[in-house]
């Protein structure tokens, strides 16, 4: 039997499950029970209930990426080697730097994935904010702000007939 190509509720389901546990549409295509990449994008052009249901998925995917960050860092395994010591009372161990910088980026990655699928959470926060964190209080005497004005339009005058 064959990669499945033809779209069910069931297949849809299951890709956007797996998805919006954190698993790449390309890993979901290397599996040979599920559609390949190619079909599955296919699907995303034609059929907007799976579309939707995509979206969604993939939105979710940034608490699974979330939830990763603490997991990679919390774990500790491989941050340190043991040495080989002359002596066997003295064990001695060391950082290992590697295992330490690939899980900084492992926890890097997901960091920005988590970011671009669901900004409005785990995006950057850019606030413009006055004093206190109150408003921005913009003071300007009707004198000031008819020359703002009228120095703006007469700019766009000047630009629309460039």
């Amino acid at each position: 039997m064959g990669r499945p190509t033809i779209y069910t509720e069931d297949l849809a389901d299951e890709i956007c499950e797996r998805l919006a546990d954190g698993e790449s549409m390309r890993s979901i295509g290397r599996d040979p029970d599920m559609p390949s990449k190619a079909t599955m994008f296919s699907w995303l052009r034609t059929k907007p209930e799976f579309l939707a249901q995509y979206e969604i998925a993939k939105q979710e995917s940034a608490e699974s990426h979330a939830d990763d960050m603490i997991d990679i860092a919390d774990n500790a395994t491989n941050d340190w080697m043991e040495m080989n010591a002359s002596d066997a009372e003295k064990q001695a161990y060391r950082v290992n730097g590697e295992a330490i910088q690939r899980s900084k980026l492992r926890v890097d990655t997901r960091k920005w994935a988590a970011s671009k699928l669901n900004p409005k959470k785990y995006g950057e926060k850019t606030a413009i904010v006055g004093e206190d964190g109150g408003a921005v209080k913009v003071e300007m005497t009707d004198s000031e702000l008819a020359k703002r004005l009228a120095f703006l339009l007469a700019k766009g005058a000047n630009d629309a007939t460039e």
